[in-house]
């Protein structure tokens, strides 16, 4: 449950309660904001950053809205933190723990409407002509990653800090994502992980012991290429013009074996992953993306685990995700109640809530911070009675 890295005790399961429209969702898009925020290379400056602001105020809407993340790779701690609006950047830092104190590595200020960006020469060794690059490319509205990715050039605490926001934060799982698109991509690219998935769904109780992915050739009608290619984001240039030329493209078609017993005795049939229940797809789609997580030692954010789920599924997920090796860490929101009594499970320090405070912003607390837990016989009564806060308050 606990790892201990760069001198920390890391938890590797979080769990987030609260009401609807407490903050749990934004909570959770936070995380998924920086990593799309600083991998992406803006077009030109006039694009907006993607940030919201808070809304429910009269001054904050022009204001910039303050975020940061702290994060352990390869043993070394760092801090990443933003100061941002919807049109620029007014600071951007990023800290290497080198002991128990931080070290700048960059820091990246607006004047006069004009990035600067500051390495710090004892940590950083770079060229002049490298760091001018950096500066011209980097344009307000974009991060300095951004920037140094398009710049021949590596710095090594740079470097850690883009390979574990590009690969070790997996994209948060929202409740109507379908997982088992993403899922079915994966078993058709490692085949060698089908195994591991099978064996999970088998002991959930799923009678299906074979899963086949393939791939398939799909037409794009005629008709519908030009839209198709106005709505795609992130696709090469390249690969839009073959799809413009060939107007086809590959996709992965799963079918699962079902195994049943009736009069005749066993039988075996195989039904497309259209027609699995939406709880069977969403938890096939789940045991890929936390197999992926667990192999790279990475984290995931899940919002409304529960979602299509069956409460003993999430308590399996969970109970075999925590089995595992590793440092992969899951923060995931949840109205499920009924984990608050699986002291086996959860952690009370595990355990975070989101209360919406009369302004309309949220607070967000830990179970710890209330006394006397240790004499409540039942936390999820607790909870309901509205000991914790963080319940609607229905009239």
């Amino acid at each position: 449950y606990v790892r201990e890295v760069a001198g920390l005790r890391l938890l590797r399961l979080a769990l987030v309660y609260g009401a609807n429209a407490s903050g749990k969702s934004n909570l959770l898009s936070a995380f998924e904001f920086l990593k799309i925020f600083a991998l992406n290379r803006s077009e030109n400056k006039t694009e907006e950053t993607g940030v919201i602001p808070f809304l429910l105020d009269k001054e904050t809407p022009n204001q910039p809205s303050e975020l940061s993340i702290s994060f352990v790779t390869e043993g070394k701690r760092y801090l990443y933190s933003l100061v941002i609006d919807e049109n620029i950047v007014h600071s951007e830092k990023l800290y290497v723990y080198p002991k128990t104190q931080p070290a700048l590595v960059f820091e990246r200020t607006f004047n006069n409407n004009v990035s600067e960006i500051t390495f710090n020469t004892k940590r950083v060794r770079i060229p002049q002509i490298a760091k001018e690059e950096i500066t011209i490319k980097c344009l307000p509205n974009m991060s300095v990653f951004a920037a140094y990715n398009q710049v021949n050039i590596s710095i090594e605490d740079i470097d850690k800090v883009i390979e574990w926001i590009a690969k070790k934060h997996i994209n948060h799982v929202e409740p109507q994502l379908r997982v088992s698109n993403f899922a079915e991509k994966v078993l058709a690219e490692k085949p060698e992980i089908k195994e591991s998935i099978l064996s999970f769904l088998k002991a959930a109780d799923f009678n299906i012991t074979d899963i086949i992915t393939e791939m398939e050739t799909r037409k794009i009608p005629e008709e519908y290429i030009d839209e198709l290619l106005l709505e795609a984001e992130g696709i090469p240039n390249e690969e839009k013009e073959r799809l413009r030329r060939e107007r086809s493209y590959q996709a992965p078609k799963t079918n699962f074996k079902h195994r049943v017993e009736n009069i005749r005795g066993e039988e075996f049939y195989n039904l497309p992953k259209e027609l699995q229940s939406e709880g069977t797809k969403r938890i096939f789609g789940l045991a890929v993306i936390i197999n992926t997580l667990v192999k790279s030692n990475a984290f995931l954010a899940i919002d409304e685990i529960e979602s299509s789920l069956h409460p003993k599924l999430i308590e399996f997920l969970l109970e075999d995700f925590l089995k595992l090796e590793g440092e992969s860490q899951l923060l995931l929101s949840t109205h499920y109640d009924g984990l608050l009594e699986e002291e086996d499970l959860l952690r009370k320090d595990s355990i975070w809530f989101t209360s919406k405070k009369i302004d309309g912003s949220t607070e967000i607390y830990s179970l710890t911070e209330f006394k006397g837990l240790n004499r409540i016989a039942s936390l999820r009564k607790a909870y309901r009675h509205g000991n914790f806060g963080a319940t609607p308050n229905i009239m």
